[in-house]
């Protein structure tokens, strides 16, 4: 015997994903499929870290490392919706601030005459690492 409808069909299909991945999960908890605390979602976090690690080096392994990076976006929400955070908002504040440090890096770069094609990785994450110390004072 088999259910017509699922519980998960109440979430709203035209959120933004990331939004969309917290609400199958609040309908998931809301009949007990959930961690009791924080660190069952930090284990999960590491264990589909280990498998995205783990499937990185196999050739011709695309499908397989979208479903396991998938996997660990949609429990890193999990983690954001146990903590309260908007993991729509959290991504837009990231992005803004990758951009922000990006822009200050190639400011850096330019006033002290250079290519930034032709600085180093060492190089780039010494600026970063700069700019990064100066934007958290």
């Amino acid at each position: 015997m088999s259910i017509k409808n699922s519980l998960l069909e109440q979430a709203d299909k035209s959120l933004p994903k990331l939004n969309y991945a917290v609400e199958l999960q609040q309908y998931a908890a809301s009949v007990g499929f959930d961690w009791p605390n924080i660190h069952g979602v930090i284990d999960k976090i590491n264990e589909e870290l280990n498998e995205v690690t783990a499937e990185i080096n196999i050739p011709n392994n695309q499908d397989r490392l979208l479903d396991e990076i998938g996997d660990l976006l949609f429990v890193c929400t999990n983690l954001a919706r146990h903590l309260n955070i908007d993991p729509e908002q959290a991504l837009i504040a990231a992005n803004q601030k990758f951009y922000q440090r990006f822009y200050a890096l190639e400011q850096i770069i330019h006033t002290n005459k250079q290519d930034i094609s032709q600085c180093s990785l060492e190089q780039l994450d010494n600026i970063w690492e700069q700019v990064k110390n100066q934007q958290q004072k």
